[in-house]
């Protein structure tokens, strides 16, 4: 069984143009992403488009050796069914690369609870039901499921932002298994998606080295440091319908 991780990556994000390749600590956030990532000890693939813009991502990906595909920017759901096909993935994990302080531990143990279910059918997220903070982000299922939501997705939505077919249950096939912490700091915003996310994401490497800490270890650093909070507090995610 061929595991992968695949993220989307583009440079043209509405709000913040760019930003997986804007700088923290001489660093790009797309680096932070990829390393953590690293700590799963899973592949990963890097799902970007095939517009000039992105040409940069695919330099960042043959300077660190990483595999890449490039594929349509509107329809994503395409881009990762074409990515999985023409690796051989038989388990995907979706991550998106505005997650730079993503624990790769965490996907470990989300893929190993993944494979004990023994059941192609089943979803797994932290993401439906969120406990965790917005930018540990993390969503494993088949291939099967992939295809599926592929030849039978018909709403724009459900193209542009991959899983929904999927996490919506529209096969009437999927079982739900949610991964879930004791507390509940989904209040905590780590995505950058626009300047404020920059700023926060900023101060916690800079100030408070959460580049090398796990999820556990960044989320008491927000608890014990509530001025961060407030920083990006006001920010909405874009809703997915």
């Amino acid at each position: 069984m061929k595991i992968g991780v695949i993220t989307q990556a583009r440079m043209t994000s509405s709000r913040l143009p760019g930003k997986v390749l804007m700088k923290i600590a001489d660093k790009s956030l797309l680096h932070y992403h990829v390393a953590r990532i690293g700590w799963s000890g899973i592949p990963l693939y890097v799902a970007t488009t095939v517009n000039k813009e992105d040409d940069c991502l695919v330099r960042f990906c043959e300077e660190n050796k990483l595999e890449y595909f490039r594929g349509s920017e509107a329809n994503v759901l395409e881009r990762y069914y074409q990515c999985a096909t023409e690796n051989g993935l038989d388990v995907i994990v979706r991550v998106t690369s505005d997650c730079p302080l993503i624990d790769g531990h965490l996907i470990r143990a989300a893929v190993d609870r993944y494979l004990h279910e023994n059941d192609p059918d089943v979803y797994l997220s932290n993401y439906l039901e969120r406990t965790y903070p917005r930018g540990f982000d993390f969503e494993v299922f088949s291939y099967r499921s992939l295809a599926d939501a592929y030849q039978n997705a018909s709403r724009e939505s459900q193209r542009e932002h991959v899983t929904p077919y999927i996490n919506q249950n529209i096969s009437g096939k999927i079982r739900y298994v949610n991964m879930k912490r004791e507390g509940d700091a989904s209040r905590y915003r780590i995505t950058v998606d626009t300047p404020e996310d920059f700023s926060l994401l900023q101060v916690m490497i800079e100030k408070h080295d959460c580049a090398d800490m796990g999820a556990e270890e960044i989320i008491q650093v927000l608890e014990n440091n509530p001025h961060l909070y407030e920083i990006n507090a006001h920010v909405q995610q874009k809703s997915v319908e």
